[in-house]
This record gives structure tokens, sequence and C-alpha cells, in this order.
């Protein structure tokens, strides 16, 4: 324990980064623009006594892996699907977590569960995916960053086995946090061509470059930092102190996940637990933590990724009245942006769809009965 803190000790603005433990709880990851360390089980063991939804979720239309080959691993990506019976065929939206230590397809249920239940012109159909190294997927140890999970976003929407191959050239993508904007820099290069985008609380920063800045000085201790959270033994002690307990989580969704500290209760504390200790569970996190998962370095970059978009497809950017400071403001940088199509702010922080499932859900689903209508 006594390296991890060290280690800890050696980040800070001056000569520290973090002057001790709780200086990394409360300052850098509160700071953070982003879900800080959390934790999740299974959606059973979530309280849902308190969100903005009458009935409880009923089960998935379907739960299953999907293969995903990167390089020499083959790694089982979970994925759920919702839909509603109908004779109508069904138009496709993808839903992808929020990326955090305990991202999961958890925090889209209830607004899949929604939307897909809604009787409208259009039968919606809805697939949840964890991304590789979180939530139920698979996580090896490989070299996170933000190339790699575009590249995994590309294959899952390109592959002719993936569950939404029918219908890709017409999808819909709804994402959270940097998800979001990695589906947007997909889109800028070409690499997927949805028919829509609904970016929730979109973020670019990791947590210490948000707060630390990215110069080399600063670029070197995020390196022996996530060398040491990747490191078998050591690794595991650092991640149990900064990530892997039920104090930290509780102090992170009621100070920045969510808007309303009430609406934080145990059992999502519990569930939110107990992903951290899944199998690998560290690897993905320190990539994240450290800026690797960014995938822009600035705002300029940022507003760039969804000027490209102009005039080609429909881009719904909700921001929300509880973010952070640092993350508010890039999310206010959007509103009027070129290529944002419509702006809009809802109650929350960094997690509206888990924390406010109805107004978010009835938010997207007017954003796409602007944008789709069946046809005859």
């Amino acid at each position: 324990m006594s390296m991890a803190s060290s280690a800890i000790l050696h980040f800070s603005p001056s000569s520290s980064l973090l002057g001790s433990r709780k200086t990394c709880r409360s300052s850098v990851f509160r700071a953070a623009h982003f879900p800080r360390s959390l934790t999740i089980r299974a959606s059973t063991s979530l309280d849902y006594s308190n969100v903005t939804v009458g009935d409880k979720p009923a089960d998935p239309f379907k739960t299953n892996n999907w293969k995903w080959k990167f390089n020499d691993n083959s790694i089982n990506i979970y994925y759920e699907e919702y839909e509603k019976e109908s004779s109508e065929p069904p138009k496709d939206i993808l839903m992808i977590p929020t990326i955090s230590d305990v991202s999961t397809v958890e925090e889209w249920r209830l607004v899949a569960r929604d939307i897909v239940q809604r009787v409208g012109n259009v039968n919606w159909r809805a697939t949840i995916i964890d991304w590789p190294g979180l939530g139920y997927s698979d996580r090896p140890k490989i070299d996170y960053n933000a190339d790699v999970l575009e590249r995994f976003l590309v294959d899952f929407m390109s592959a002719p086995d993936c569950p939404i191959s029918q219908t890709k050239n017409d999808l819909v993508v709804f994402g959270g946090g940097h998800a979001a904007t990695i589906a947007i820099r997909a889109a800028k290069k070409g690499l997927v061509k949805p028919a829509a985008i609904a970016a929730v609380a979109p973020t670019w920063a990791g947590p210490l470059p948000i707060v630390f800045g990215r110069d080399s000085d600063m670029e070197t201790r995020y390196g022996l930092l996530r060398g040491t959270l990747n490191a078998p033994a050591v690794g595991w002690m650092m991640y149990n102190m900064l990530v892997s307990n039920e104090k930290a989580i509780q102090s992170q969704y009621k100070s920045h996940v969510y808007a309303d500290p009430n609406n934080v209760t145990p059992s999502i504390v519990e569930s939110r637990y107990a992903l951290t200790k899944k199998k690998g569970a560290r690897y993905l996190p320190a990539a994240f933590l450290t800026g690797l998962l960014d995938p822009v370095n600035s705002r300029e970059e940022f507003l760039e990724l969804f000027a490209a978009l102009e005039g080609q497809i429909p881009v719904l950017v909700v921001s929300t009245k509880g973010s952070p400071k640092r993350s508010k403001a890039e999310m206010e940088a959007l509103r009027g942006a070129k290529g944002v199509s419509n702006f809009v702010e809802l109650p929350g922080a960094l997690l509206p769809q888990e924390e406010y499932p109805t107004v978010v859900a009835e938010e997207l689903y007017k954003f796409l009965q602007e944008n789709f209508k069946c046809e005859a």
C-alpha cells in the first residue's frame, strides 16, 4: 500500500500530483468530467426505486456475445437487444455506454426499454453493447487507447455477423461521454456511416489530463502511473485504493456522476463495486484515467469533429445542468456549434441516461421523430 501511495504523491501540479489518497478522490476525480471509478454487477442488483420511470425494466429481448478479433485476441463482447413485437421491420439504434471505470450496458437499459415500447411511425429496436475491457465484455490486457476503441466500434458496426448487420447503413447511434466523441470521430473519418448521432453529456478529456494538462512532464507522470496500475501486485493495490472500494464509488457518484445525491442508492454502489472485481478490471481504466482514451487533445479538435458532419447527418447534443464545471464548459462549447443540429440541456450530470431515463428517453425520441418517418 505504501508503494501505491508514494506513486500517487508524485502526481501533483507542483511537486506532487495528488497529495494523499483523500486528495486523489476528492480533488482529481471530482474535477474530472467522467464517472470516476465505479463498478457494477447485473441488472437485477440495481435499485430502480428512485429512478424516474414508473415500471421496473423488463428482461431484454436477447442477450448474447459477439466475438471481436483483435490482433491475436478473440474477445467476447456482451450485448443486449430490446424489441417489441411488431409486424413492421425494425430500425436499429446502437446505444454505447459512457467510458469509465464502471462503464456498462446497465446505464442505457431503461432508455432502451422506454423507446422501443413507444408506438409511433417507426418500430425501433435497441442494441446496447459493452466496450472491450469494460462491463460484461472480456477484459484482456491489451494496449488500450482511443484508436483501439474506435477500431472496435468500426469493426462491430461493419461486421456481417453483428446483431445490427441488416441495418448498419441506416443505423442511429446514441453514445455517452467519450463514447459519443469516438463515434463522431469515426463518422468524420468516414469509417462508419450512421444515419444520426445523439451525444449525451459528451466528453473528450480523461480525469487527469482535464485537470493537470498534457505537457511532456505530465505525460511522463501519467505513463508512470499507468505502468504502476498495470503491474501485477502493486497495480491491484493502487486500483483497490483509488477505484475498487465502495466508499470511493459512493463519493464519486454523489459528487459528480449523478446530479442528485439522493439517487445514489446502496444497490447502485454495490452493483458498480462488483464490476471492479472482475478479472482484468484495471487495465482499461488505467488508460482512461491517464488520457490514452481521449479521442482528441483540445476543444478546437473537439469542435472540428462535429463541424465535419455539418449537412451530412443530424447530430443531437444533450448537455446537463449538473455536470462538473470543466465538463460543462466543453458541452456548452457545442451550443450553436457547426455540425450540431439540436442542442438541449437536461437534468443530470455525467450519466443522465441512467439517473433521469424518462427525461432523456423523451428527448431522444423527439429527435428520432423529427428525423425519421416510416417509409411507405
